[in-house]
């Protein structure tokens, strides 16, 4: 299984920057892929999920609003699209994925945690600093 993150840079407060996690094999042999960022000397946090079969796509707190998930089937991605970036936003960007998710969070939308996820993919460095 391959996660290959793709599509950071850096960019000046309030900019917009499109990642994108392409995943080996078809996106519906996994039920959830989500995006994590770990900024320097912190740990390693969710930033969004999206769950296949209709499950709800699920935001962190710190991004609800400016960050969208989305899945393309058809290439086997799932994009994240950050809009109104601050600083707070740098980081190195990583997509998970995981065969099988815990009910309680498609029944409560909350992010599943890092060690719940069965695949992880090199990180692509966001920096947002003007």
């Amino acid at each position: 299984v391959q996660l290959q993150a793709s599509g950071g840079g850096l960019v000046q407060p309030g900019g917009s920057l499109r990642l994108s996690c392409t995943v080996s094999g078809r996106l519906s042999d996994y039920y959830g892929i989500g995006w994590f960022r770990q900024a320097p000397g912190a740990e390693r946090e969710g930033v969004a999920s999206t769950f296949s079969g209709g499950g709800p796509t699920v935001y962190s707190d710190s991004v609800k609003g400016r960050f969208t998930i989305s899945r393309d089937n058809a290439k086997s991605s799932v994009i994240l699209q950050m809009n109104s970036l601050r600083p707070e936003d740098t980081g190195t960007y990583y997509c998970a994925a995981v065969v099988h998710v815990a009910v309680s969070h498609i029944q409560g939308h909350t992010l599943p945690r890092t060690d719940e996820y069965d695949y992880w993919g090199l990180g692509t460095q966001v920096t947002v600093s003007s």
